[in-house]
């Protein structure tokens, strides 16, 4: 088994490439590296620098590798599907140069509005929006792979259309895509990422790692609060305090020998600035205690 223990913005409440309730990039990436961390997504393009030479500086002096980058938006949606085709081929540019950055994290739109919680697209897709929701991931895949050799892995995602298992399950089926295994999300949506990852190991090669307070999420659903309040109210929350068991998805993942990237991506927005650095520390020493050094 070697897991490699890595980082994202979003840890460090980071959902925008600008915005004055987010840390600065320096100190994010200064804190990502003191409490440990081996290796950072890009998060949302724009945020950290997207120039090949700067970013491969500010990466090489904190001794950090760069692991993938993320595309987020309406999968329902030809037209937002080929603006991500477009975004995809941009950020390849600089991704292609970092040989440990071989995943793209696709995440479908959430079908609320994450901040007033009213719906803003079906919360179910009939048989015909289904299918040219698969045509759309299987588009961005294609293109990824036969372009520039690059895995899409998608991740599931809270109110999004992927969000329960029989939903990822269905998704499996219908297309040859791996995931990204969102612990936290995939316990929000009352799954078992324990047993989710023993069953479909084969299909899982990368991890985001965090749990969730499913108290916060029975208050989110009593008094009708949108995502975003819930994420500020820690309903994603550290992986040594929610629901999920992670000494057993320790374990399934001894016994799978898996081998790859496990990214501790715990939502957090907003974040005050000094919030996200104690949590990143007690974060990797509790993973180290679970030996994932």
């Amino acid at each position: 088994m070697n897991i490699k223990i890595g980082t994202a913005p979003d840890s460090w409440g980071v959902w925008f490439p600008e915005n004055e309730k987010q840390t600065n990039w320096e100190r994010c990436m200064d804190e990502m590296a003191e409490a440990g961390y081996a290796g950072i997504e890009l998060g949302p393009w724009g945020y950290l620098p997207n120039q090949y030479e700067k970013l491969k500086e500010e990466l090489e002096k904190r001794n950090l590798e760069l692991t993938a980058t993320t595309l987020v938006g309406d999968l329902t949606s030809d037209s937002r599907t080929e603006e991500l085709i477009t975004l995809l081929d941009e950020m390849s540019e600089l991704q292609l140069r970092f040989e440990s950055a071989k995943y793209v994290v696709l995440i479908d739109d959430c079908y609320t509005d994450l901040f007033s919680g009213e719906m803003v697209r079906p919360q179910f897709l009939n048989d015909n929006e289904w299918n040219k929701f698969i045509n759309n991931i299987t588009k961005i895949c294609d293109h990824a792979r036969t372009n520039y050799g690059l895995e899409v892995v998608f991740h599931p995602h809270a109110q999004s259309h992927v969000e329960t298992e029989e939903q990822i399950e269905r998704l499996l089926n219908d297309t040859d895509i791996n995931l990204c295994l969102d612990t936290g999300h995939h316990a929000y949506a009352d799954g078992d990422p324990v047993a989710f990852m023993q069953k479909h190991y084969k299909r899982i090669p990368y991890l985001h790692l965090k749990s969730c307070d499913l108290k916060v999420r029975e208050k989110m659903q009593r008094e009708g609060w949108s995502f975003a309040k819930a994420v500020s109210e820690d309903v994603m929350c550290e992986p040594e305090l929610g629901v999920v068991d992670m000494k057993a998805f320790m374990k399934v993942l001894e016994d799978i020998n898996f081998n790859g990237w496990a990214i501790v991506e715990q939502d957090m927005y907003p974040a005050p600035f000094e919030k996200p650095f104690p949590i990143a520390k007690r974060t990797r020493e509790y993973l180290k205690t679970l030996c994932m050094s």
